[in-house]
């Protein structure tokens, strides 16, 4: 069957079962050609198993994978224009750079000339011209992504599988390969497919995220909207960091609902359009450490929450630092980011003021079951 072949990738209603157990729940997405999507989600939620059904290691219980237009039911893995990266890349410690990069190559039967030339190519588009002669041990693990990424790319696959590549770096390092398999990316203009648990590595390098629980697509969309508009509350707490209470509902206002805490706290939040809310109705409230304002805000009107609190602790973290703080009176812990400006230098704990945030920034869904 074919489809549109403007979308490198399509996948329509896939599932895959391990007798009970549903690891993939009926998840539909299109990929355009030459994007950058990732999937995003916790261990466990079915995104591995996704991504070796799109390499053909594994085979869906139901449900169909287009590759640039044709079915993949029944390609083997080695017939199928994808290539994939591992998370512990899997590169052969008996071989020189330019040697690990052609072995796909020499597979394929390319002749000796044309492959010195793509090695050669492929290498320089890396920033690593004049490796080839280099063992595997004299390179930095920043240099070995890139060469588990080129001896991909050689391939020139219609889309590259990237399996957690950065989960074994550090920090530091993991920081510096975001933006470079960005610029690859964009380098190559390759449709990249990557999965992570690592919120971060989603945002910044993706132009498309689905976010991931239980084996079903939470939602899809770039990073500013699920950062701005999350749909649901999972998407809410997993993306970003937030502030997170359970509530319940005490009025409903034209342009607000008015919720208390388990604690006590009374807030204003935002609206939500749900047939079912009632007073009452169990809520989950979300506010992010950025969006609070810390001191005497002007806007003293109904559109902004405005708390008194005494500040407990100082995470100090450059520019991500925070402040814990306690709502004086409920005692709720409400964490806040702390801007590296003069104004907050002198800040110390046990310092008592006021902190403020816009309700529009409170974003509030209906409580549902959890999922055991």
């Amino acid at each position: 069957m074919l489809k549109d072949i403007d979308f490198d990738l399509q996948c329509t209603d896939i599932v895959r079962k391990f007798d009970d157990f549903t690891a993939v729940d009926h998840v539909s997405f299109e990929i355009p050609r030459g994007s950058f999507f990732s999937i995003l989600g916790p261990s466990g939620c079915g995104k591995t198993t996704l991504l070796r059904m799109l390499a053909g290691f594994d085979d869906p219980t139901s449900g169909e994978i287009i590759i640039k237009g044709k079915s993949m039911a029944g390609v083997a893995p080695n017939k199928r224009p994808v290539n994939m990266v591992f998370q512990h890349l899997a590169l052969f410690p008996n071989m020189n750079v330019a040697e690990n990069i052609a072995y796909g190559l020499h597979r394929q039967g390319i002749n000796k000339v044309e492959i010195k030339q793509r090695v050669e190519q492929v290498l320089a588009r890396v920033n690593l011209a004049g490796s080839g002669n280099k063992k595997i041990s004299q390179l930095s693990g920043g240099q070995k992504q890139r060469i588990a990424i080129a001896r991909c790319l050689v391939l020139n696959p219609d889309v590259l599988l990237l399996d957690e590549p950065l989960g074994a770096l550090d920090l530091n390092l993991r920081e510096h390969m975001k933006v470079e398999l960005k610029k690859l990316q964009q380098e190559f203009e390759t449709t990249f497919v990557y999965i992570t648990h690592d919120q971060s590595e989603a945002l910044v390098m993706s132009d498309q995220v689905a976010v991931m629980n239980h084996g079903k697509f939470q939602q899809v969309g770039d990073p500013q909207q699920l950062y701005y508009e999350p749909e649901n509350a999972f998407v809410a707490g997993f993306v970003g960091d937030s502030n997170t209470w359970s509530a319940q509902v005490i009025d409903i206002l034209p342009d607000a609902l008015k919720v208390k805490t388990t604690t006590g706290l009374t807030l204003y939040t935002s609206k939500i359009d749900d047939k079912v809310l009632v007073i009452g109705s169990q809520v989950e409230v979300f506010i992010r450490p950025e969006a609070v304002y810390i001191g005497q805000n002007s806007n003293q009107d109904q559109q902004h929450n405005h708390l008194n609190i005494k500040i407990n602790n100082i995470l100090f973290d450059g520019a991500n630092s925070q402040l814990l703080v306690e709502e004086l009176t409920s005692g709720e812990e409400i964490k806040v980011k702390l801007p590296q400006t003069s104004e907050f230098m002198h800040l110390q704990k046990g310092d008592k003021l006021q902190i403020s945030f816009a309700v529009k920034q409170v974003k509030t869904f209906l409580k549902v079951p959890e999922i055991s």
